[in-house]
């Protein structure tokens, strides 16, 4: 037993030993190919572009698209249940704030509101009576006529019809309420714009009959990221353009700036505002431009000089021997053509404009002088 164990040991000692030669090989291998492209590379210059920093006024421009949609917009339901008797308005129809839309009928309401009417005006004589009756009975108190206990009585059967009448007032206003609620009206200046229900339909408590909104302003809603909002202020002005009219160009604002940012997209939501004199339909879609407050006098290179290496946004820079130097650049706000330069760059460094991209620390560049 104890000659097998030791053979399987020494097995194991070869296997592995096998194991480590061959790796140590690759990796030789590996290491001297990299050496050699190292030295290839320094060897050969590459012949790249170069250009400079520069500074100029940038004005922050992002694109957004969304819907406009009416600046006021509610439905009207009833309060109550019952039939629709009658309808005096039709789509598209214009309406004045507390017009009459349409009326419920009243039958059941009227009714109602005639036992509520009667049940608060028998418990007002019913107080007169209890109060008649509690002064006549006081004045028999005062004379020794009768007990303390009952003028009490009479005193409590006052306050019992006052309370009767405190409630059959409540009730009675509370029909005269539910009475007038079979008038559903316009609850501010506007557009019909959507009509559920036809007459003959019964209609439950708070089911929509009609949308009414108005379009004398629209607006959209778009989501500033959180690297733009500081550029973005109430009253900046938008472009907006309308795809389904020609392209057609409209001018809005910025009347609402989220005070919170929305979680997770770190994005702040705006609102744009749009004065409709030309009566343009809401709900079509739109492409927003908005420009933020310009940021003067930046360091930028062209967008063309900044790559990407270990995702990291990187600028390559020659000394006068043509040997560049990685520099990882924070960035800031980029527009069509730049991109600013917070930190890595400094006023007067070249940088590979082309040709960046078979670049590595320390290679050996052939220069181009490009213009800025």
């Amino acid at each position: 037993m104890n000659l097998h164990n030791r053979k399987v040991k020494i097995l194991l000692a070869v296997f592995v030993a096998i194991c480590v030669v061959v790796a140590y090989r690759i990796y030789s291998n590996v290491q001297s190919e990299k050496a050699r492209a190292a030295r290839m590379s320094q060897k050969r210059d590459i012949a790249v572009t170069l250009t400079e920093t520069s500074r100029k006024t940038m004005i922050p421009t992002m694109k957004f698209s969304g819907t406009l949609d009416p600046d006021l917009s509610a439905d009207v339901a009833p309060k109550i249940d019952a039939r629709i008797e009658k309808v005096y308005v039709q789509l598209g129809d214009r309406v004045k704030k507390g017009q009459l839309l349409a009326s419920l009928e009243k039958v059941d309401q009227g009714a109602a509101l005639t036992a509520a009417q009667g049940t608060y005006d028998n418990a007002l004589v019913e107080l007169d009576k209890a109060k008649l009756d509690y002064g006549r009975y006081k004045s028999l108190y005062e004379q020794n006529a009768i007990s303390k206990s009952t003028l009490d009585n009479y005193y409590f059967a006052m306050k019992n019809a006052e309370t009767r009448v405190a409630s059959a007032k409540g009730s009675l206003e509370g029909m005269i309420s539910k009475h007038n609620a079979t008038d559903l009206v316009a609850p501010f200046d506007g557009i019909i714009i959507k009509r559920y229900f036809q007459e003959g339909y019964y209609a439950k408590a708070g089911t929509a009959i009609f949308n009414v909104a108005n379009i004398d302003k629209l607006k959209t809603v778009i989501d500033i990221p959180e690297g733009n909002v500081a550029a973005v202020a109430v009253g900046n002005t938008c472009e907006i353009v309308l795809p389904a009219y020609n392209n057609k160009k409209i001018q809005g604002k910025i009347s609402r700036l989220a005070p919170v940012a929305k979680m997770p997209g770190h994005t702040f939501e705006a609102e744009v505002s749009v004065d409709n004199a030309e009566k343009i339909p809401a709900g079509l879609y739109a492409n927003v431009t908005l420009k933020g407050e310009p940021k003067k006098d930046v360091l930028v290179i062209p967008q063309h000089a900044v790559v990407m290496r270990d995702d990291q946004q990187t600028a390559f820079v020659p000394n006068a021997k043509g040997v560049v130097t990685r520099r990882v650049l924070t960035v800031g706000y980029t527009d069509e053509t730049h991109i600013e330069v917070l930190e890595g760059l400094k006023d007067g460094d070249k940088v590979v404009l082309e040709g960046q991209n078979k670049l590595r620390e320390g290679s050996k560049i052939k220069m181009d002088e490009a213009g800025k």
